[in-house]
């Protein structure tokens, strides 16, 4: 694994993506993102109170669009400190941890100041809780199956609390069995059409791992072209018949991550976000037929422009559009 966690290496990437930005334009999307903090100090989703998962996509946002605030790190921190760690679901315990490391690296409070010593390896301990037979991770103890992405989140869990993976090359012979003949990845053992994001988070797995090689890169490739939409963006797998902001923020993603940037249209689908996704007083949707948009998807409209503002190698010659 590298020395720093991907998370945090994704974090300064994006944010670095957005330099340019207008300080207007960048100020109209930090209102959107704290237009949902809610007086506990957690953002909620479209309705309803504060939540884990939202308030990490939250977090990840004003990181992006400038830095959290002394205040702002303050008020989240307070937030999570009011959540007990080891009485979350896994599900909800990765979103509160990524959360309380950037409002740490912000000013923030250490969540874990009145913990024992050992909480690592205490939270390794409930990671291994979820660990399947097949090699993978499911989001809970009572899950007989591997999931795809929820093995890519562990992975990011380890990497933030500094331990090391057990078993490795049983998780990789994990993703390796989830691969499906059109050179995608499925989520689940049972499913035969591969999709756009649990390829992505398999790609991201296995290149932290380094076990990453070419035939890989060149078979994802492959699927990735099959996704590719009218629109601009990617398809959530070869069935749907339009784009939306996840998938092509994780396409993008693992593009950059097989060297093969260009297999998109990039000025397409700029314009597939800022045309049909972005909101001029702030915030992204989902799709172009969505009506609302949320934290969670101005995450991966910011993200995705980050990743397309950054300069590519025009002369690859496997980089190519058809």
């Amino acid at each position: 694994m590298s020395s720093e966690p991907y998370l945090l290496r994704l974090a300064t990437r994006l944010s670095e993506g957005l330099i340019e930005w207008q300080p207007d334009r960048r100020e109209r999307h930090r209102q959107f993102v704290l237009a949902h903090q809610m007086p506990d100090g957690g953002f909620r989703g479209r309705e309803g109170d504060s939540d884990i998962y939202y308030t990490s996509f939250a977090v990840r946002c004003l990181s992006m669009l400038g830095g959290l605030r002394s205040e702002e790190a303050s008020k989240i921190g307070s937030f999570l400190q009011s959540h007990d760690w080891q009485t979350l679901s896994i599900v909800d315990l990765l979103s509160w941890l990524s959360s309380a490391v950037v409002v740490q690296l912000a000013g923030g409070p250490d969540v874990f100041a009145s913990d024992a010593a050992d909480w690592p390896k205490q939270i390794a301990e409930r990671l291994e809780s979820v660990r399947t037979n097949d090699g993978g991770y499911a989001k809970s103890s009572e899950g007989a199956a591997g999931s795809t992405y929820q093995s890519f989140l562990v992975v990011l869990a380890y990497e933030l609390i500094g331990q090391p993976l057990p078993r490795p090359n049983a998780l990789v012979q994990f993703l390796f069995d989830r691969q499906r003949g059109d050179g995608g990845f499925v989520e689940i053992a049972p499913m035969k059409r591969s999709g756009t994001n649990p390829t992505a988070a398999a790609v991201a797995t296995l290149s932290i791992l380094n076990y990453l090689d070419r035939e890989i890169c060149e078979d994802v490739a492959a699927y990735l072209r099959d996704v590719r939409s009218d629109e601009g963006g990617f398809q959530a797998n070869t069935r749907i018949p339009f784009a939306d902001g996840l998938s092509t923020f994780t396409g993008l993603l693992t593009l950059s991550e097989i060297g093969r940037e260009r297999l998109i249209d990039r000025g397409q689908a700029r314009q597939f976000f800022t045309k049909w996704l972005e909101f001029p007083p702030g915030g992204f949707r989902g799709a172009s037929w969505d009506e609302q948009a949320d934290v969670e998807y101005t995450f991966y409209g910011l993200g995705a422009l980050a990743l397309l503002s950054e300069s590519i190698d025009q002369t690859d010659p496997n980089d190519l559009l058809n």
